[in-house]
């Protein structure tokens, strides 16, 4: 099992297995025009939110904002473009401000006032929806674009014949620019000193700080990220559909929490960028083949694959994680005398029996510092 790589790969034999068996079955899971294009095209916008989950998951965090900050960006770059006469980009960049805002107070919330991220955010989430309603009443707002905004991000990056058939094989440029976001982002979490302190703070807060890492100032900077990244899957949906409806945004919370979860236990054995995508992918082409196989019972299978998913993959999470706690605690614990152990066993030095009890007590704490900054790296 550990040769074949089931704990690293497991998604990428899922989505082997989806090709084998709906590709066999279902005439039309392979091909492009049918399938394959709407699928990588419809998920950027859910890859985006993954990721803007995970940056301050890193640091144990959690931002639920993420998906009432999409539809922040969503209705204010379509509010703009319909009732000014600025340029649409003039909107974009007004809603990625905005959305950067409200990150910056998640971030005071939680390391200024000490409120738990999971509840700073989720309030949060409530107080952008109420500020939509207050810029939007609620009513689908469409043709509201130039034509300049849309191919910005809609027209194709390339476009040709595929040999031996009729199919025009074609990427949209917003699919790029996501996919240039989600390098951006591995890069710094991969090969940077900021990601290694953001992993190092999430792996043991206390070490971390204690280090000399400023654990508030990643935490804060996390959310901000977060918050920015949102907002740009809120101008990726603009570019894609041109219009905006209040379903837009917190619907596809879960879908994109449960992508980072199952992420997580691919590759690298934590949370991670190119497991995350693979999880999305994994997913999204797996609710593909179940709609074309069963269209009647789609509305039910499907958030009944997407929740069976999340709780295996964080029930797969969590018993790595308890695993490796006890491998730890295995390795330490022969350096404390057993209760067994003879009394002409013990050192005959009272100095030196009273002085080794300490260091044993003090062995886990260094441990977990190491193990700390070994995550980091």
């Amino acid at each position: 099992m550990s040769r074949l790589g089931l704990n690293r790969f497991s998604g990428l034999y899922l989505l082997a297995a989806f090709f084998i068996f709906f590709g066999l079955t279902e005439s039309n899971f392979l091909l492009w025009n049918g399938s394959v294009e709407f699928v990588l095209t419809e998920k950027v916008i859910v890859c985006m939110l993954a990721l803007a989950f995970l940056v301050p998951l890193t640091t144990e965090t959690f931002d639920l904002s993420i998906g009432a900050t999409m539809a922040l960006s969503l209705v204010i770059v379509n509010k703009m473009a319909l009732e000014t006469d600025l340029p649409d980009g003039v909107g974009a960049i007004v809603g990625m401000l905005a959305c950067l805002a409200i990150g910056a107070v998640n971030g005071f919330i939680v390391v200024k006032l000490r409120v738990n991220s999971f509840i700073a955010t989720l309030g949060m989430s409530q107080v952008i929806a109420a500020i939509i309603r207050r810029i939007h009443d609620g009513g689908n707002i469409t043709s509201a674009f130039g034509k300049s905004y849309i191919d910005f991000g809609k027209r194709n990056v390339f476009s040709f014949k595929w040999p031996w058939s009729d199919s025009e094989i074609s990427l949209p440029y917003y699919f790029l620019y996501g996919l240039i976001v989600a390098t951006l982002i591995w890069y710094v979490l991969e090969h940077t000193p900021v990601g290694r302190h953001m992993f190092a703070t999430g792996g043991n807060r206390e070490a971390a700080r204690l280090s000399g890492l400023n654990t508030d100032r990643l935490s804060w900077g996390s959310l901000v990220a977060s918050a920015g990244i949102a907002g740009f899957a809120g101008l990726i949906y603009s570019w894609k559909f041109a219009t905006y409806t209040s379903s837009v945004g917190p619907p596809l919370l879960f879908t994109a929490v449960g992508a980072v979860f199952f992420g997580a236990s691919q590759l690298k054995g934590r949370p991670n960028v190119w497991g995350t995508i693979i999880a999305v992918y994994t997913l999204a082409f797996g609710i593909k083949g179940i709609g074309l196989r069963y269209p009647r019972e789609i509305d039910w299978m499907q958030p009944m694959f997407e929740g069976l998913t999340l709780i295996i993959a964080v029930g797969i999470a969590s018993r790595q994680g308890l695993v490796k706690i006890a491998k730890r605690r295995a390795d330490v614990a022969p350096a404390l005398p057993s209760p067994d152990t003879p009394p002409d066993a013990l050192p005959d030095s009272p100095d030196s029996e009273t002085s080794s009890l300490p260091d044993a007590a003090e062995e886990p704490s260094r441990a977990n510092a190491d193990s700390a900054v070994d995550s980091s790296h």
